[in-house]
C-alpha cells in the first residue's frame, strides 16, 4: 500500500498521476499489496526453497519529507518484514533506493540535481543502518542509478520526466536539459552512494559485520561487425553504460571515452571526493537481461544528449534477424550468451570484483489468463539457459556469489504498469491471490537437488 501508515509521496507517485503515462492510467498504490501480505510471500519463498530476498526500503516511508521527522509506522513495517524473513531462514538483502526519491526533496531544491541531496541521502542510509543493521548484513545503495539519470533526465520516460527537445521519448519536453542533467544526476548519485558507504564503514561495519554495494543494469553490447569502428562503438557503449558508475567506483574517475566526448559537461570529482568514491563497493550487483548490437553511427552530433554521446548505433537486429527470441517487452530479447560476456567483461575490466547477479528474468503479457500464465515454459527455458551461462562464467573464474530472479511475483512494472508479468508467481489482480507458475516449481526442484547435494 503506497501511501499507507504515513508514507510520503515519491516522484513516481506524482509521475503516475499524469493521464496517459501508465497503460489504463494504473498506479502503484496497491500493486500486489506486499505491505499486508508479506508473510504469505515469505512463506512462498520457503516452499520454493529460496534462501534470500532482495527488497527495497522506501525513503519516503521512513522520512515522509525526505529529511526530518521519522515515520515510525514505516520503521515498524520493515522490522516486521526483516524479522519474519529471518524467522523463516531467508537472508534479507536491503536496497535503499529504487527510483523513488521523496517528492518533497524534488520540490524543495530539485532533488537529484542538487548537491544537497548527498547529505539527505547519507542521513537516510545512516538511519537504516542504525535501525536494521543488527539483522541486515547485505546493503545496496541504489538500484539501476543509470536508469534514473538516463530515463529520468535525458529522454524523460521515467520520473521526474525531465528532458529537452528533441530528445524526449514521449512527446514535447517542457523542462530539463538532456545534454547536461543526466551527468549532474549521476555525479550526485555516485556521491550519495560513496557518502553512505563512508558512514557504514566508519560507524557500523566493524560491529554489524555486513557488506555494502550498488546494483547496476548492464546490457551486453556486441559489435555488429568485426570492423574496427564497430568494435570501438561496442566498447564505448559498455563504458557509457556500466562504466559510467563502475569506473569511478573502482578507479576513481569516469572512463576516458566519456571524458573525451562529454568534455566540460561531465562533472569532475575533487581529490577528496575521488578518495571517497574509489573502492566504495564491497560487491557490485548486476541486473542483466538482454544484449544489443552496437555499430558506428552514420551521424555524430557535436553536442548531444547522454544517449547520442555514446557515438553508437544500437539495434536488436543484424541483417533483419533478431539477436534472440523476444519476450513480451520490446526491449527484452533473450540472449543467454550475453550474460556470460557481461560477467566476463566485468571480471577482466574491473579486477574481478565480488558480483551478485541481482536481477535476471523475462516477462509475459499482462493479459495472459491464469492457466496460460501458469504454463510458462518459455520462462523455464530462459532460466535454464541463462543459469547455464552464469555457471560457465563462474567456472572460468568470475567471482559471482549470488543470484536473484526478477521477480518473485508479478507486479507493477513502472511505465508498463500491469501489462507485463515477470513473476515466478502469478498474481490475480482482482483478488491478489498468488499462484506459483511452472517456473517457480522448476526453481524449487533445482534448489532441492542443490541442497541435497
Amino acid at each position: 500500500m503506497a501511501s499507507k501508515d504515513g508514507r510520503g509521496p515519491s516522484i513516481w507517485d506524482v509521475f503516475v498521476q499524469k493521464p496517459g503515462i501508465i497503460p489504463n492510467n494504473a498506479t502503484g498504490e496497491v500493486s500486489v499489496d506486499q505491505y499486508h501480505r508479506y508473510k504469505e510471500d515469505v512463506d512462498l519463498m520457503v516452499k520454493l526453497n529460496f534462501d534470500a530476498y532482495r527488497f527495497s526500503i522506501s525513503w519516503s516511508r521512513i522520512f515522509p519529507d525526505g529529511v526530518g521527522k521519522v515515520n515510525w509506522k514505516g520503521v515498524a513495517y520493515y522490522d516486521r518484514l526483516i524479522n519474519y524473513l529471518l524467522k523463516k531462514g531467508i537472508t534479507p538483502y536491503a536496497n535503499l533506493y529504487h527510483y523513488d526519491l521523496p517528492e518533497a526533496l524534488d520540490k524543495q531544491y530539485g532533488g537529484l540535481l542538487n548537491r544537497k541531496v548527498v547529505d539527505a541521502y547519507a542521513d537516510f542510509a545512516d538511519f537504516c543502518f542504525k535501525m536494521f543493521g543488527d539483522r541486515v548484513k547485505n546493503w545496496m545503495t541504489f538500484n539501476e542509478p543509470g536508469v534514473v539519470a538516463d530515463l529520468g533526465y535525458d529522454n524523460g520516460f521515467f520520473a521526474p520526466g525531465r528532458c529537452s527537445n528533441p530528445y524526449g521519448k514521449t512527446g514535447s519536453c517542457t523542462e530539463g536539459d538532456s545534454t547536461r542533467e543526466p551527468y549532474i544526476v549521476t555525479h550526485n548519485l555516485i556521491l550519495c552512494h560513496a557518502a553512505a558507504v563512508q558512514r557504514y564503514r566508519e560507524k557500523y561495519q566493524a560491529t554489524q559485520k555486513g557488506r555494502i554495494g550498488i546494483l547496476l543494469d548492464f546490457i551486453w553490447y556486441e559489435p555488429l561487425t568485426n570492423s574496427k569502428a564497430d568494435l570501438q562503438a561496442a566498447q564505448r557503449s559498455r563504458e557509457f553504460h556500466v562504466g559510467w558508475y563502475l569506473h569511478p567506483l573502482v578507479y576513481g574517475e569516469y572512463p576516458k571515452s566519456m571524458q573525451e566526448i562529454v568534455g566540460d559537461r561531465l562533472p569532475k570529482f575533487t581529490e577528496s571526493e575521488m578518495k571517497m568514491v574509489k573502492g566504495s563497493i564491497d560487491f557490485v550487483g548486476i541486473n542483466q537481461y538482454t544484449t544489443k548490437y552496437a555499430s558506428h553511427p552514420k551521424i555524430i552530433r557535436k553536442i548531444g544528449d547522454y544517449e547520442s554521446d555514446w557515438h553508437a548505433q544500437l539495434s536488436y537486429f543484424r541483417n533483419g534477424v533478431p539477436i534472440g527470441p523476444r519476450a513480451h517487452s520490446d526491449w527484452l530479447y533473450m540472449v543467454p550468451w550475453g550474460l556470460y560476456k557481461a560477467l566476463t567483461y566485468i571480471k577482466e575490466s574491473y579486477g574481478n570484483p565480488t558480483v551478485i547477479l541481482s536481477e535476471n528474468g523475462m516477462d509475459d503479457p499482462g493479459n495472459v489468463t491464469l492457466s496460460q500464465g501458469l504454463h510458462d515454459t518459455t520462462r523455464v527455458g530462459f532460466y535454464k539457459s541463462y543459469i547455464h551461462q552464469l555457471k560457465k562464467a563462474i567456472d572460468e573464474g568470475a567471482n559471482v556469489i549470488g543470484y536473484f530472479a526478477w521477480s518473485l511475483v508479478d507486479n507493477f512494472e513502472w511505465r508498463s504498469g500491469y501489462t507485463s508479468r515477470f513473476g515466478l508467481v502469478y498474481v490475480d489482480y482482482k483478488d491478489l491471490k498468488r499462484y506459483p507458475k511452472m517456473s517457480a516449481y522448476w526453481f524449487r526442484d533445482m534448489l532441492r537437488r542443490k541442497n541435497n547435494n
